[in-house]
């Protein structure tokens, strides 16, 4: 795999639109050059048997991993992040901060948003995604409310400023004074705004999506529900032409609600997160979310009044859960988990798929889901143990 030009030949290779069986993807300095049912000349050839390979993952919205946080603000912890993620198909991420002291939260853009342009060992940090601060108590999860601040133009700027213009999304509860001014005016600057951990009614939420929010925060956890005579913010997100947050661990939301997401929603408008905190990929036990203590028992991470707090989710187990649990082919839960994100960001020339043209951003599944093999830019950065 140190050639810049070879094959990756595979059981299935998802594509962005069909399923090729036994086919060859060429890969030519770290772009896929095509899908063929054959090889040419003395390009080497990696036979990965029977497995599945599908475009890298991207996860927008993930707080942590193996003991390490976004809020830590330290490189360390990033990289760490980066390469626990590449071990489960993602290539590429959202670093996600939680809410804590305005101080804190400004050090750990700084970082993330440095990171942002340096290479890292595994998956990609994309930006980041601020959860946290602009939020209600009520819904309020894992959240600390004594951190809460008003949300104005100049908290936004100061987020923009300290992430190095690297902030892609702006999490807040539109019920918050000046909600539709402030998602105005976050939007003018190239910020995403999705609404979440919010009491807002069905009209807020509606007047929020009119301002420019782009969709719901793990859509059904922490926003008002639906109600027959009002519809609430997950009605209003489920409803409206815009982007819903899933967490499909079989915690979070009931396979019926998964099917009903997947039936009332465009593809292009469901991503699968795994909102994922720093237990992930450890023993169950005792954890902090921000300044708020957790607890994990079971895989399951909750605060101590018992409000579900994130999760230790991978998303490669994500688009596996969603295929079983809602009863949908794993070419479109996978679209879910790669291209859908990538358009989101407006990334999808370049990744996303595999595709012709685009990056060789490649995951490969055995037949259980488990990734034996991940490259970025036809690069590897994780190969399974099979030693273990």
């Amino acid at each position: 795999m140190s050639n810049d030009t070879f094959y990756i030949k595979a059981k299935t290779i998802i594509g962005e639109t069909r399923n090729f069986e036994d086919h060859f993807l060429l890969v030519k300095g770290g772009i896929i050059a095509s899908i063929t049912p054959t090889t040419t000349g003395e390009i080497p050839c990696l036979d990965m048997g029977n497995t599945t390979l599908i475009p890298g993952l991207i996860d927008l919205h993930i707080h942590g991993r193996e003991g390490c946080d976004v809020m830590d603000g330290k490189l360390s912890s990033l990289e760490t992040i980066s390469r626990s993620l590449a071990a489960h198909g993602v290539t590429g991420f959202l670093a996600t901060t939680v809410t804590s002291s305005w101080d804190e939260t400004l050090k750990a853009f700084d970082m993330l948003g440095l990171a942002s342009n340096l290479p890292m060992p595994g998956a990609k940090v994309l930006g980041g995604y601020s959860e946290g601060l602009f939020f209600t108590a009520d819904h309020k999860g894992a959240h600390n409310e004594g951190y809460f601040l008003d949300l104005t133009k100049e908290r936004i700027d100061a987020l923009i400023e300290a992430s190095h213009d690297a902030l892609k999304v702006l999490a807040l509860a539109p019920e918050v004074d000046n909600a539709c001014e402030m998602i105005e005016y976050a939007t003018a600057k190239g910020v995403r705004v999705m609404l979440g951990h919010t009491n807002a009614t069905y009209d807020e939420t509606i007047a929020a999506l009119k301002a420019g929010a782009t969709g719901g925060v793990h859509v059904f956890n922490g926003m008002r529900g639906i109600h027959h005579r009002e519809p609430g913010c997950t009605g209003a997100v489920l409803t409206e032409n815009t982007n819903v947050e899933v967490i499909a661990d079989g915690v979070h939301l009931h396979p019926a609600i998964l099917k009903m997401i997947c039936k009332l929603k465009d593809d292009d408008q469901i991503t699968l997160i795994s909102d994922c905190i720093n237990a992930g990929g450890l023993n169950d036990g005792a954890y902090t979310l921000g300044k708020t203590p957790i607890t994990v028992d079971k895989g399951i991470a909750r605060t101590q009044s018992g409000s579900l707090a994130g999760s230790t989710l991978t998303l490669n187990r994500a688009i596996q859960n969603l295929s079983v649990l809602a009863d949908i082919d794993l070419r479109r839960a996978v679209h879910f988990a790669s291209l859908s994100p990538a358009k989101f960001l407006g990334i999808d020339k370049q990744v996303g798929s595999l595709s012709e043209g685009k990056q060789a951003d490649i995951a490969v599944l055995n037949p259980d889901g488990a990734v034996l093999k991940t490259i970025i830019r036809g690069k590897v950065v994780f190969q399974a143990d099979h030693n273990k």
